[in-house]
This record gives structure tokens, sequence and C-alpha cells, in this order.
């Protein structure tokens, strides 16, 4: 099979707490027929001990005994699962603000947001906060689904004024592509199956949106950036010479015969060969995984980055950066971590604390003197060596970092380069 054909589409759920995030996703799954039977009769059984009158979908996702025993969602929880047209794979993240950070985490790779309205409590301080996130890590699809549609006996008017009141919202934040759509999770109205309770609505389907967008062009297929995680030497007798480049691109297209640049020394040379699988290639893209062999012999190690001659991303030691901050420890200015972009890992050092957003209001707060655990806030870092970035609106995968404590190497922190 191609690889193109196995198109793969991340998507993150959002919304307030009860919105429905974890039964919307059991309803995809359970619909679209991706779910075991052993799977399906423990929930039933578990939902039939709980004292329900119908089977709580919200179980299959809410794997942690604290969330099931108190219905919420704590961890970003993974389901993978296909239809004959498209792989899928969703983050379940939590609604509650002091999980901001798992939030963050989950939707850091998405393609799309749903995000999740009840019909009757219409636009709430999480629905600000998560689409502002969504805007924040630079998702290009949302879908807002306006959720428990039978509680409000399927009134068009009560969607026409929350679809209104979101648009009105989202005018300042940076989402490309928004639909919306009525629904209901618990009985499945216009999840897989159409709807026969709103007629009145006449756009598609949740599950037929997730399987048509066009997600091909949302990666940059114009900067090339190769970055290199691996030399391949197989120090075999047929092999002798062979020395081979490998990693994942992050950034536009690469062909044998292409000119390309080396950095952080500078040198130039061609694409010789480029392998997928051990085989050779025409044309290699974002976010393909490939070993290339070059024409001359270039000192390259792990780290280096191969880009066009023409088409060099930004090179420095100083940074702009939007964290989300991860810890329970606060983050002080002039405290030393451990930096990791693309293939890249050194040591840096927190020069500034700019400012933090009340992701309420999206109203910047000055003067601050740390971030707390899940604050998103602006700082500026001074690394050992020169990073090869771009900015994060202009490639998702070179303009973002994780930031590292360097004496217990937990993440402590994710970075988005301005």
């Amino acid at each position: 099979m191609e690889y193109q054909d196995v198109e793969l589409l991340r998507f993150t759920t959002a919304g307030s707490v009860d919105d429905g995030k974890s039964t919307l996703i059991g309803r995809l799954l359970y619909d679209s027929k991706s779910i075991f039977q052993d799977q399906l009769d423990a929930i039933k059984e578990s939902s039939k001990n709980k004292g329900f009158d119908y089977v709580d979908l919200s179980l299959f996702t809410d794997g942690l005994k604290s969330e099931r025993e108190q219905g919420i969602t704590i961890d970003v929880a993974y389901r993978y699962f296909a239809t004959p047209k498209r792989k899928f794979i969703v983050a379940d993240t939590p609604g509650h603000i002091q999980y901001t950070r798992n939030m963050v985490t989950g939707a850091s790779t998405a393609n799309l947001a749903i995000i999740l309205i009840d019909a009757r409590k219409g636009m709430l301080e999480q629905t600000h906060r998560h689409s502002f996130i969504a805007s924040l890590l630079r998702i290009p699809h949302a879908i807002v689904c306006i959720n428990k549609m039978d509680l409000v006996d399927y009134s068009e008017d009560v969607f026409n004024k929350i679809v209104s009141d979101f648009k009105a919202f989202s005018s300042k934040l940076d989402i490309q592509d928004i639909q919306f759509i009525p629904i209901s999770a618990l009985v499945g109205d216009n999840v897989v199956n159409r709807s026969e309770n709103m007629d009145w609505y006449k756009g598609s389907t949740l599950m037929y949106h997730l399987e048509t967008v066009h997600i091909s062009s949302d990666l940059n297929h114009v900067d090339c950036r190769f970055p290199i995680q691996l030399v391949i030497r197989p120090h075999t007798l047929e092999n002798q010479d062979f020395r081979g480049f490998a990693g994942r691109i992050d950034g536009g297209v690469f062909k044998p015969g292409d000119t390309i640049k080396t950095l952080p020394s500078g040198f130039s040379s061609t694409i010789k060969t480029i392998e997928l699988n051990g085989e050779q290639i025409a044309e290699a893209y974002a976010p393909m995984s490939v070993t290339m062999t070059l024409e001359d012999e270039i000192d390259i190690s792990r780290g280096d980055m191969i880009v066009r001659e023409n088409n060099v991303p930004e090179v420095g030691h100083d940074l702009e950066v939007l964290v989300t901050w991860m810890n329970t420890n606060p983050l002080r200015a002039r405290t030393k971590v451990v930096l990791k972009h693309t293939t890249n890992e050194c040591m840096a050092m927190i020069k500034e604390l700019k400012y933090k957003v009340d992701i309420n209001t999206l109203h910047r707060i000055d003067n601050i003197d740390k971030l707390e655990m899940n604050d998103i806030g602006r700082i500026s870092i001074r690394t050992s060596k020169p990073l090869f970035y771009d900015a994060y609106r202009r490639n998702r995968q070179t303009g973002s970092l994780i930031i590292i404590d360097e004496q217990t190497n937990e993440t402590i922190g994710a970075g988005m380069i301005i």
C-alpha cells in the first residue's frame, strides 16, 4: 500500500466538564463498529451496575478509576480507530482548568479540534479557554459540536444562537476553518448517522466531516526541513562506503538531484538517493521518515539539519517562546533547563519572564516573577548552542520545543517559538 493511501487524521476533543466529550468519542467508536464485543459487554455490565438505563459510552475512554468514579476525564486518553476512508487517532482531553497542560499535550499534534458546547448552557468560560488553546496551537480545523440537542427539543433557534455567539467570539482567534454541527452524543443524532429529529439541519454528519476534511495541505510543503536523527553506517563488506542520514521530514519536498545545504556547517551538496522502507523513491515530503544519501562526504551528525540553499530557517541562541508550564514547581527567571528541539538537545537558561496570558479573557498580565503549573506565558530563552528553527505559526514541527528538568529529566514545559 502506498504511503499517501493511508491518510491519518489526528483530532482532539475540547469542552467544559460534562459537555459529553467522552460520550461523543464512545458514540463515534460504537456507531462506526470500532469496538470489540467483549469491550461492549464490559461497558454494558458496568453501566448496569451503576444503575443506568442506558449504555454509558464515556467508559470507553475514561479508563482511570478516579475518572469513572467522578464521571470526568483527568488524563489524556488516546484511542485509535479506522474507517475504509481514513485512520484516526483521537485524544480525549480533560475539561477542568487544572488539567490545561493535559489538553495542550493532546492538542499539540492534532489536525482538527472538536469543541463541544452543551446546548442548554451555551458558551462558557471553558469554551473560551479551549478555543483559545486550539487557536494558540495552530490547529487548522475546528468543528463546533453543539451537543445535547435532545434536551432542548432539537431547537433550531438554540443552535443558531450558539453559532452566532461563537462566531462573534472566534473572530479574535486564529482558526481558519470552523464548522458547526448540532448533535446528541447520547442517542447518536448527526454523529455517524443523520438525525431524523433535525431535518432543518442540511449539513454533513460529524463522521462524514472527519472522513472528508482536507488535511494534506496543513503541513508546510514550502520550507524544506530535514533534522537528522541518525547517521547510518552499516559497516558490512558490501556497504563499506554507505553513509545514510535518517530522520523525519518536518517540511518541504525533497528529490534526488536537489542541491541542499547542511546546518550548522553551511556546506552544500546534492541528494543522491532517498529511501523509504528500503526502497528508493522519487520524492519525499512531510511527515515521511526516510534515509537520504548525499553525493559528497560531509560531516553530519544527529541534531544537524538538511535544508535548501536559498531557504534556511532562523539560526540563533536567543528565542522568544510562548510556554505552557507543566510542573508543580513554578518557573522563575535565571533557571537552567535542558531544551529539546527537533532532534537537537542543549542546555539553556530562562532569561526573562515577559507576561502570562489570562486564558479566560485573553488579556496579558505583565510584571510577573513566576509561572505556575498550567500557566501560559511568554519567556525569553538563551541556548548554549545555536538552534535551527522557524516561527511556530510557520511550521509546527520546527517551531515547537519541550523544556526538561536537568536534575529529574522530566518534561516541565512545552513551548511555541514566536
